[in-house]
C-alpha cells in the first residue's frame, strides 16, 4: 500500500509532488568552501535523506547558487552527483541560476545549450502544473534583477492559464530579509514583478539565496525560500552577528493540492525517531471504518 495516497482526513492526496534544494555551492576539486564547508558531502547527506522518504516525485527543483565560482567541473560534479538519484527516483531535475552562477558554463554543462549570456529561463508542464523558471543574476553582480525583456517572456507565458496553476523558480526571493547586507543583495525593482504577478494563476514562488529557510508573502503570492544545502545561516545570533554554520542543512517538500500549497522543511540530521507510526500501522487504520478509526486513535484516553 502506497501511505502517500492514503486519506484519513478531509483533504485528498496532493495532485502534484516537489523537491526544492537550494544552494548547493559545489567548487571544482571539492575544495572545502572557505576553507570549512565540504559541500560535496553536505549534498550528499541531502540526497540521501530525499532518496530515504521513499516518494516519486514529479520534479526536484534547485533554486540557484548550484555552484560557487561557476566552474565548468563544478557542474559536471554536480551533474554526476544528481542524475543518477533523478534517475532512480524517475524525476526530471529544474536548474535555477544564482548569482555566484556563471550561465555559460551552466548552460553547457547542465542544459546543453550553447554557453552563452542569455538568461537561464523555462518553462515545465508538470502534468498540467505549469512550473516557469526566472533568472534573476545580473553577471558581475551578486544582487538581483528581472530586465523588462524577461518580465514580457513572463507576462506572455502567464497570458493563459494552467490547469494545475503556476509555480515560479527563482534564485532572489522577493521578500525583506532582516539581517544587515542581505538588502545589498536583494531582487531589485520587484514592484514590476509584482505587476505583471496581478491576477495570474501563479500560486507559488520558489527562492534560495538567503542560506535559511522563510516565507512570506509578495503581490498575494506565497514565497517559500528553501535553506542550502552547503551551509546555512546560524539565526540564533544577533542580527548583525549572523554568520553561516554548518548545520542546520535542510529541503523542502512542496505538495500542491487544489486549494492550497504546502512547504514543509524537512532537517538533513542524524537523530533518534520514534517508531509509533508505520506503513504496518497506516494499513492497519485503513482497514478500519472511519467511526473505528475515531475510537482506535482519535479518542483520548480516561
Amino acid at each position: 500500500m502506497d501511505s502517500a495516497s492514503v486519506q484519513f482526513g478531509q483533504y485528498p492526496p496532493a495532485r502534484r509532488t516537489i523537491l526544492h534544494l537550494s544552494d548547493t555551492h559545489l567548487l571544482a576539486g571539492n575544495v572545502p568552501l572557505g576553507g570549512r564547508y565540504d559541500t560535496a558531502a553536505n549534498l550528499r547527506r541531502t540526497l540521501d535523506a530525499v532518496q530515504a522518504l521513499g516518494i516519486r516525485p514529479d520534479a526536484i527543483v534547485f533554486t540557484g547558487d548550484l555552484t560557487d565560482l561557476g566552474e565548468p567541473d563544478a557542474y559536471r560534479a554536480l551533474r554526476a552527483t544528481i542524475d543518477p538519484v533523478a534517475a532512480r527516483l524517475g524525476a526530471p531535475v529544474i536548474w535555477v541560476a544564482g548569482n555566484h552562477d556563471e550561465r555559460p558554463a551552466l548552460r553547457r554543462e547542465l542544459l546543453g545549450l550553447e554557453p552563452t549570456q542569455e538568461p537561464v529561463t523555462a518553462v515545465h508542464d508538470l502534468g498540467g502544473l505549469r512550473l516557469i523558471v526566472l533568472d534573476t543574476t545580473v553577471p558581475g553582480w551578486h544582487h538581483g534583477d528581472l530586465d523588462e525583456a524577461q518580465l514580457a517572456w513572463l507576462r506572455e507565458e502567464l497570458g493563459t492559464p494552467a490547469p494545475l496553476g503556476s509555480i515560479l523558480a527563482m534564485h532572489h526571493p522577493p521578500l525583506p530579509s532582516h539581517i544587515p547586507l542581505f538588502d545589498i543583495l536583494e531582487l531589485r525593482d520587484q514592484d514590476r514583478l509584482a505587476r505583471v504577478l496581478a491576477g495570474t494563476d501563479v500560486r507559488a514562488i520558489l527562492a534560495g539565496h538567503l542560506h535559511f529557510s522563510t516565507s512570506g508573502m509578495f503581490a498575494g503570492v506565497p514565497v517559500s525560500v528553501a535553506a542550502a544545502t552547503c551551509y546555512t545561516m546560524d539565526l540564533a545570533r544577533p542580527a548583525a552577528e549572523v554568520n553561516g554554520m554548518d548545520a542546520g542543512q535542510s529541503f523542502q517538500l512542496v505538495h500542491v493540492y487544489d486549494d492550497t500549497i504546502t512547504h514543509a522543511v524537512v532537517p538533513v540530521v542524524d537523530a533518534l525517531t520514534g517508531e509509533y507510526f508505520t506503513a504496518a500501522w497506516v494499513e492497519k487504520m485503513a482497514a478500519l471504518t472511519p467511526e473505528q478509526r475515531l475510537e482506535a486513535f482519535s479518542r483520548k484516553p480516561g
